[in-house]
């Protein structure tokens, strides 16, 4: 049994602290200070590198002392950063001290004043949560949804040829194959993959309010926006290179439109796969330990739909606030965004808590093939589609009209149904396919599609 956190606030940090685990290297308080350091540290190796006469006489061999910081952070140095912002009520200051002191440490004192050189503290915020982000979802994020395609993949596979009635508006409708309507879901969800990889990370690393004030008066002979252009591709991260004092999140934004996207077609998946379990299409796999209702022993719940399902609705809420809050920011700079970005991880933990539900809920369905075949065989009325475009095609008037007042409403059975085809005036060839036909033989191309 794992560890379990009963005094968090959150479920993400206590129930379901054993699903969202892998997050906290992006989203803690602790991540943040790493990827601070991750963009100070670099960008003092990068000045190292420029040509800058103050620095030429850097020891190139200490940048692996420097890298070593941020390689190493451990919970100690995080607290030792959280101590000094006590004092300095200054989260990204608190990073410089804390480096500072190790420049001291590494006897490389002299060039301390380099750190956080010409920068805004957004210049580092702005690069350590694209960076951050980038790397949770190639890290995190992709693989969960890599491996609920496979499981779709997988059942679809298997399902192929279990034919099923399909229901529209919730009634009895031209019949389709299990394996195809689970193609559908995994379908949408590549797609929805593929927008996500599309979005670009944007980093902002341009100064006070956009415009390199302290990196131009200080040293003019350096390009800085071809520098800080360079610098930020190292992260494999592009730079905005038009902003205010922030990187105005757009980009953010659209990621979290295409995941809210992607959510609510997990949502849409649960739900169905509810209604299939509800109406006996799958059956639940017994799980002889566990109980499904207090008072009544027979129970066996979909509960791991229903968890999809209210976790993905939390992570799209939060979703929605962030798509319309982030992208604006009072003229250059409100600091109103700060505090929202530090939530920012608790949508994909949510997110993160419906996909291992979804995954779980999808291992422990399997078909119920005899009530299938007992439903496809109680609903001949779905055939009437067949006759009627046969009756069509063969110039028959009123073709749908006279289908319509034999089935709308009522039930037929293969007696009714073959006494029906044998009365049509049409050729043998199409009576004797019409008469083949049972609503399990009836797909269309269900198969190949």
């Amino acid at each position: 049994m794992g560890e379990h956190n009963l005094n968090a606030i959150s479920p993400i940090d206590g129930r379901y602290a054993s699903k969202t685990s892998e997050l906290n290297d992006f989203f803690s308080e602790k991540a943040l200070m790493k990827y601070r350091l991750v963009v100070e540290i670099e960008y003092f190796i990068s000045l190292c590198e420029s040509g800058i006469p103050e620095l030429k006489d850097f020891d190139a061999t200490k940048f692996s002392s420097l890298r070593e910081i941020y390689l190493n952070f451990s919970d100690k140095d995080a607290m030792q950063i959280k101590e000094v912002e006590e004092i300095t009520n200054h989260d990204v200051k608190a990073v410089e001290y804390f480096l500072k002191e190790k420049f001291v440490r590494l006897d490389i004192e002299k060039y301390k004043e380099f750190i956080h050189f010409g920068l805004t503290s957004q210049d580092i915020n702005n690069t350590a949560i694209p960076l951050s982000l980038k790397e949770m979802f190639e890290q995190v994020y992709f693989n969960s949804l890599d491996t609920l395609l496979k499981s779709l993949e997988r059942i679809s596979d298997e399902w192929k040829d279990i034919s099923m009635i399909a229901r529209t508006h919730g009634q009895a409708a031209s019949p389709t194959k299990l394996g195809k309507e689970i193609k559908v879901f995994q379908t949408r969800i590549d797609r929805e993959i593929k927008k996500l990889n599309s979005v670009a990370p944007l980093a902002k690393f341009s100064g006070a309010v956009g415009n390199y004030h302290a990196f131009d008066i200080a040293e003019g002979r350096i390009n800085w926006i071809a520098f800080t252009n360079k610098f930020i591709k190292t992260f494999n991260v592009a730079q905005n290179p038009v902003t205010t004092q922030i990187e105005p999140h757009d980009w953010i934004a659209e990621l979290l439109q295409t995941m809210t996207r992607a959510n609510n077609i997990c949502i849409d998946m649960s739900q169905d796969m509810w209604i299939y379990i509800s109406n006996e299409i799958f059956k639940l796999k017994l799980n002889k330990n566990e109980v499904g209702s207090s008072t009544m022993p027979h129970k066996v719940n979909p509960i791991d739909f229903e968890n999809a399902e209210g976790n993905f609705g939390i992570s799209n809420s939060l979703n929605d606030y962030f798509i319309n809050k982030l992208p604006r920011s009072r003229l250059q700079r409100d600091l109103s965004d700060s505090t929202v970005l530090r939530n920012i991880g608790m949508s994909f933990g949510y997110t993160k808590i419906g996909i291992t539900s979804l995954q779980n809920g999808l291992q422990k369905i399997a078909p119920n093939k005899e009530f299938i075949l007992n439903e496809l065989d109680n609903n001949w009325e779905v055939l009437t589609e067949a006759v009627q475009t046969i009756m069509r095609y063969e110039g028959i008037d009123d073709a749908y009209e006279q289908l319509k007042n034999l089935s709308r409403g009522k039930k037929l059975d293969k007696s009714s149904y073959k006494k029906f085809v044998i009365s049509l005036d049409i050729s043998d060839k199409s009576k004797e396919k019409l008469l083949s036909l049972t609503p399990a033989k009836y797909i269309g191309l269900a198969k190949k599609v």
